[in-house]
């Protein structure tokens, strides 16, 4: 094992499900790209192990990453444990990432091994994999993977998090929270001369998936088009859910007012943040919200589920934004933004200020000092 010295470069090991060019990465894969561009950058060897998808190649670089691919969705986690067994002394360290299911790497691995979990799935299982299998991927979630790294730090991006893995039995003093990052556009200032949309408009932005809950953007729409004839939606990404909202925008008599932008280029993105006038986050569970963040930037304040848990700290409720205990009072909330231009620029100057303090250089940094300290440790 390489000693960690203060100078010595790390050969680190990235397992995850998903790497940013998937069609259906998110918040978690922008975590784990951006910091290992940072370490990366701070001279650490990075590998990154990922599943395979239509048109994607076995192995590519993603900057100073190397990116190696095998496996379908379910079929990654074998095939990246044949490559830890083959490759078991080409590493110092496993960053292995847990969306749900981790990849069991303390069982290979004679390095140390960090499990990187952004929130616990216990509501989302049956949903994707109905009551059968979801109550089968929540024992391995919740009593099978604690025990398995009973051994291993821990990494998450908010308190929530830690608090609900508490519940799962994981000691809170392994578990070190390091908040995610924020891009900051070159040409940020840019977009702060794109208007806002001059009729009330809300957006989403994320994977189209049962759990992110956008049918209930388009009930806000529903529920304020007597109010705000006028009222847009905006949802922005993509996913396999995306048909089933379709279908419930025209069920609800608003598909006119419900705009389906897809998977779109960042310039696009933070063009359609900075035109919006709220951004929702309607989602059961988040382990920090990114795009609330991300909006916080163009000076658009977020309303979200107040036991979402992440979202909870992304959002300083009542500053930054707002967070609403079920729809109605969500739906109360967006009404009153709109409404109320002086409250929302309020709100939006604050998220603004919030936003610019976090940076994808920090938490790459904070990451790195942890994963030295853990491989220091077990020396």
């Amino acid at each position: 094992m390489v000693e960690a010295g203060p100078k010595l470069p790390l050969r680190i090991l990235y397992l995850s499900w998903r790497d940013r060019e998937h069609p259906e990465a998110g918040g978690s894969e922008t975590f784990v790209e951006r910091t290992a561009e940072i370490l990366a950058e701070h001279g650490h060897r990075v590998t990154l192990f990922t599943a395979r998808f239509p048109g994607a190649t076995r192995t590519t670089w993603h900057d100073r990453v190397r990116v190696v691919r095998a496996g379908s969705r379910f079929g990654v986690y074998a095939r990246a444990l044949a490559h830890l067994a083959r490759h078991r002394r080409d590493y110092d360290l496993v960053l292995d990432v847990q969306n749900g299911v981790p990849f069991w790497s303390p069982l290979l691995a004679r390095v140390p091994v960090v499990n990187i979990v952004h929130h616990v799935h216990q509501d989302q299982w049956p949903m994707v994999l109905g009551r059968a299998l979801g109550a089968f991927g929540w024992f391995l979630e919740s009593r099978v993977a604690p025990w398995a790294y009973r051994n291993c730090a821990y990494v998450t991006v908010s308190e929530a998090t830690r608090t609900d893995l508490a519940g799962l039995g994981v000691d809170p003093g392994r578990v070190r929270v390091i908040y995610s990052g924020n891009d900051h556009p070159a040409d940020l200032e840019t977009y702060a001369a794109v208007p806002r949309s001059p009729e009330p408009s809300l957006m989403v932005l994320g994977r189209l998936v049962p759990h992110k809950h956008n049918e209930v953007a388009i009930d806000v729409v529903k529920a304020l088009s007597d109010r705000y004839p006028t009222l847009h939606l905006h949802i922005v990404g993509s996913g396999y859910w995306e048909d089933h909202l379709r279908t419930h925008a025209v069920e609800a008599g608003v598909a006119d007012r419900v705009h389906f932008h897809g998977f779109v280029e960042e310039h696009e993105k933070h063009r359609l943040l900075a035109q919006s006038w709220v951004v929702l986050m309607p989602s059961q569970k988040e382990g920090w919200g990114l795009t609330i963040v991300e909006a916080g930037l163009h000076a658009t304040p977020a309303i979200a589920f107040a036991y979402a848990g992440g979202v909870t700290e992304s959002i300083v409720a009542g500053e930054t934004g707002l967070l609403a205990r079920d729809v109605d009072e969500l739906v109360a909330q967006v009404d009153g933004l709109i409404a109320d231009g002086h409250l929302r620029g309020k709100y939006g100057d604050n998220a603004r200020r919030h936003a610019r303090s976090f940076s994808w250089e920090r938490t790459g940094t904070e990451l790195e000092r942890h994963v030295r300290s853990v491989v220091a440790a077990a020396s």
